[in-house]
């Protein structure tokens, strides 16, 4: 009995950390999109997430080799192909998600693009289907609520959506794909490891693209110092390692709902740096996503069936 007692303490001490860590990660993602469309005064968007998720992934780099030189669990390690071939799959989404992401914010306000976004925490337990997960009635009603949330938000006129918000919801998209990529190597791969190559391959890529379609002036990146750091070192050094240690003790759907919070701070950052504003109807169409974001994770009480441990 005592033996069930700690480990449930341990248990709970695990996801009390693993939650405050996914909080930490919004509140920083939050007023990272501040960062992020100030940066783009300044420079190209592939240049931005180049150098962004370059300082990210290199910052790691000293921590995780002094780790394994005093001997530090890093947890299991990445041994089989299927692994590595999940963790190079989460650079390229990471690369697709965070530059459609990117170039959206040059055509639309901080706040918005952080409630578009925050889009991912439905349509996280919507892929779940194809995982074999459960989708509850609350989930569809959450996704009705959220859709016409989106509409009210970003459709201006007949049926035609803003180019920004198009390129942040299909950024939505990744993220969501992203989020259980995550939650699937957090429990299979080195957490520091799996946080500085998926940066690399993003970092890479970025400026691939940017070499091509972008000009590059050092003048410029210096001009935009302040954003690349607060975006390299905290959104995407820290905020996104920590994504991925909190998702070793939370459930993809569960995560998704923590990390949507994103979207209130994205808004408060966008009002108090950028002085943004929304309207009344885009108020309104807030409200509607972030409780169609609440409902989906609402998850009926099931019948008590004889003994069970702990619910996920």
């Amino acid at each position: 009995m005592h033996d069930r007692i700690v480990a449930m303490a341990s248990l709970e001490t695990q996801r009390t950390t693993a939650t405050t860590a996914l909080v930490t990660s919004a509140v920083i993602w939050g007023f990272a999109f501040v960062a992020q469309r100030a940066g783009m005064r300044y420079i190209g968007p592939f240049t931005f997430n180049g150098i962004r998720f370059a300082l990210g992934s290199l910052i790691l780099v000293p921590l995780y080799v002094g780790f394994r030189r005093h001997g530090v669990p890093l947890d299991a390690p990445a041994r089989k192909l299927h692994v590595w071939t999940a963790m190079g799959l989460a650079g390229v989404v990471l690369f697709v998600s965070a530059n459609l992401q990117q170039t959206g914010l040059v055509y639309t306000t901080a706040g918005k693009a952080g409630f578009i976004t925050g889009l991912y925490v439905v349509i996280v337990p919507l892929l779940g289907l194809f995982r074999r997960h459960r989708v509850g009635v609350f989930v569809w009603i959450g996704c009705a609520f959220a859709v016409i949330g989106l509409y009210l938000l970003s459709v201006m006129g007949a049926f035609s959506i803003a180019l920004g918000d198009a390129l942040v919801l299909g950024s939505a998209l990744g993220w969501a794909i992203h989020v259980h990529i995550v939650g699937w190597l957090a429990q299979r791969a080195r957490t520091l490891f799996v946080a500085i190559l998926q940066f690399g391959i993003c970092a890479l890529l970025s400026f691939g693209v940017a070499i091509v379609r972008e000009p590059i002036l050092l003048a410029s990146i210096l001009e935009a110092g302040w954003m690349i750091a607060y975006a390299g070192i905290l959104s995407v050094g820290v905020a996104y390692t920590l994504q991925v240690i909190g998702q070793r003790n939370v459930d993809p759907a569960r995560a998704s709902i923590i990390l949507s919070s994103e979207a209130v701070f994205a808004v408060l950052g966008g009002w108090i740096v950028l002085g943004e504003t929304l309207s009344s109807r885009g108020l309104i169409g807030c409200a509607l996503m972030l409780g169609g974001m609440i409902l989906a994770q609402i998850r009926p009480r099931e019948p008590r069936q004889g003994s069970h441990g702990l619910g996920s």
